[in-house]
């Protein structure tokens, strides 16, 4: 059996530039330095160290399979080492997505996202990496659904022998910490139930059903479920298969044409479009965003990265980035008023419950008094007249 090459992608907030706009290329320069010499020592294949917003972003390839702890340490190590870089330059939040002190073999958990696969290349392997910034994994629900799963999106879902079997969705329940595997095309509507739901449910994995092979799969730890409080917004990744039995290059990018609304923005606690950018404005600004996604492609030759391409440099994404723009607009407009904030519910791990601590003692019983007995009035003659 030839030997398989596992993808790791593992990000980090370790401070922000300035304020949650940027990562320091200080911070960039660190991470590919450590990251350079595990390569040289034979514990990796290839790396690419890139940025959203103020995410380090570290893509790498080896033989060592899933949450290998040596390359789970080189991970750790570098954000501590690129922490201590932010802490010199006094950048904002130096070590915020890092929630532990003490590394146990793995990072799941610790605050930093991960989302690892592994697989034997086919005689082409193309592998697109999505990572967001200002947004929670929920961002991920409705492109991967109409990548595996719309032949609206996804004509070769219909067309593809290799793809017509469909595609088994792993649903992850953030609240309760339990999966379930889902079918499709026959399971789409129970699919489409769950992942509605992005503030709850969220896709972990995509696996093609002809041959169980791993198609997607996008990282779920949800800082504020980690901490107890709110910490910074997840900042999610997802790493996508691509061509010859997986839907085609075109086929994976073509659902971020749509800006849908994502949690996330400022504080974590709005709703805002998810914008398609290229690499360099991978910068949000305006009310600390909105939510931008960028994808980074490559050609998996022998574990070696060849790239990455920046798709949504394209102009071909200008339209769907004006419109998110106007919606963005639409959405400030609401000021602290939902939709635009996050419901109650969604806001538990915010800032929020600590002004509902402060004001607590100024609630009184609602009252049973006139206004109730108005009210009662009111209704008898609604019902009086409608009967005549």
């Amino acid at each position: 059996m030839p030997e398989k090459t596992t993808v790791s992608v593992i990000k980090a907030d370790v401070g922000g530039f300035v304020g949650h706009c940027t990562s320091h290329p200080k911070l960039v320069e660190k991470a590919k330095e450590e990251i350079a010499k595990a390569k040289k020592e034979g514990l990796l294949t290839d790396f690419c160290v890139l940025t959203c917003g103020d995410d380090l972003e570290l893509i790498m390839t080896h033989t060592h399979g899933t949450g290998y702890d040596k390359v789970h340490a080189l991970a750790w190590n570098i954000f501590l080492k690129c922490t201590e870089v932010a802490k010199q330059l006094k950048l904002y939040g130096a070590g915020q997505d890092l929630l532990s002190d003490a590394f146990s073999g793995n990072v799941k958990g610790l605050g930093p996202g991960v989302a690892e696969m592994e697989f034997a290349e086919r005689k082409s392997e193309p592998v697109l990496v999505f990572m967001a910034d200002k947004t929670s994994p929920g961002a991920w629900n409705l492109p991967v659904y109409k990548m595996f799963a719309d032949p609206f999106n996804t004509p070769g879902l219909v067309i593809d022998p290799a793809a017509h079997g469909g595609f088994t969705f792993e649903i992850l329940d953030v609240e309760e910490n339990k999966t379930i595997k889902l079918n499709t095309p026959e399971e789409s509507y129970d699919v489409l139930l769950f992942l509605g739901s992005i503030d709850r449910f969220m896709v972990k994995a995509v696996y093609r059903r002809s041959d169980g092979e791993i198609a997607a799969v996008a990282s779920t730890d949800k800082l504020s479920h980690i901490a107890g409080q709110y910490v910074g917004k997840d900042d999610p990744v997802l790493v996508v298969r691509s061509q010859a039995g997986f839907p085609a290059v075109g086929e994976v990018i073509e659902p971020f044409a749509f800006p849908h609304l994502v949690e996330g923005w400022t504080r974590g606690s709005h709703h805002g479009p998810l914008v398609p950018v290229k690499f360099d404005d991978a910068r949000p600004t305006r009310f600390d965003g909105p939510p931008r996604v960028i994808c980074a492609g490559f050609q998996i030759n022998n574990g070696v990265l060849e790239g990455p391409v920046d798709f949504f440099s394209d102009p071909a994404y200008d339209l769907a980035r004006t419109r998110a723009w106007k919606v963005a607009d639409y959405m400030r407009q609401h000021g602290p008023f939902q939709p635009h904030r996050l419901s109650l519910d969604a806001m538990e791990y915010t800032t929020l419950p600590k002004v509902m601590e402060k004001l607590k003692g100024r609630f009184v019983s609602g009252s049973n008094g006139s206004h109730s007995k108005t009210v009662k009035t009111a209704a008898a003659k609604t019902t009086t007249a409608t009967k005549r």
